[in-house]
């Protein structure tokens, strides 16, 4: 039977932050003898929500942002903070999951923003998705080539195209080549993001 003692396990549960499962692992026993343990010397254990929050800290990034940044990296990075503001899906903390999600219809700013999480975000590039929106008289074929051209993100990460039949006649060519959802799924990096974003409107002094 493992040696247990009071200042281990709250060495290793509190201040360590490991799991029942991950503490039993480290000494060698089951995680029903350290639960029986921390019951009998009335330990107190996580909330779900800590346990939600600490696993979501444990999670590995899937990006690398850029440390030494230039005077051209530190517009780019306002510049896509900025275009995200206006342009992007809201953060909701309440959320267990979170995506990026940039909408734009203009190459211009689809551009800008690849860049902004190329450049400075350090992105995985294999991780990024497209989402083409787009009326039932377009051509997705058309379509995905040009967006392909613009964002030089692989066709195998296009997902399948949100297509309205419901189109009116009068809007016709409003959006010559639709418009596309550029979504990348890391929490973590949404939250980075939403830092930079009110880190912005601190430093320059622009309150709700």
């Amino acid at each position: 039977m493992a040696n247990l003692s009071l200042s281990l396990i709250k060495k290793l549960y509190y201040k360590e932050r490991l799991s029942t499962l991950e503490i039993a692992r480290r000494l060698k026993t089951t995680p029903w003898v350290v639960l029986g343990f921390m019951k009998r010397m009335d330990l107190p254990r996580r909330t779900l929500k800590e346990t939600n929050k600490i696993t979501f800290e444990r999670k590995p990034k899937s990006f690398c942002l850029k440390q030494k940044l230039s005077g051209r990296d530190n517009y780019l990075k306002v510049a896509g903070s900025m275009l995200y503001w206006a342009e992007g899906a809201k953060y909701n903390p309440a959320m267990r999951s979170a995506v990026i999600d940039f909408v734009n219809s203009d190459p211009r700013m689809v551009k800008l923003f690849l860049s902004f999480l190329r450049i400075i975000c350090g992105i995985d590039e294999k991780r990024l998705r497209v989402l083409l929106y787009c009326y039932a008289n377009q051509d997705i074929e058309v379509l995905k080539k040009y967006w392909y051209k613009v964002t030089e993100i692989n066709f195998k990460q296009f997902t399948k195209p949100y297509v309205r039949e419901d189109f009116l006649p009068e809007k016709s060519g409003k959006m010559k080549y639709g418009l596309v959802h550029i979504r990348y799924h890391d929490k973590k990096l949404l939250i980075q993001i939403y830092n930079w974003i009110n880190e912005y409107l601190e430093n320059n002094s622009i309150r709700g």
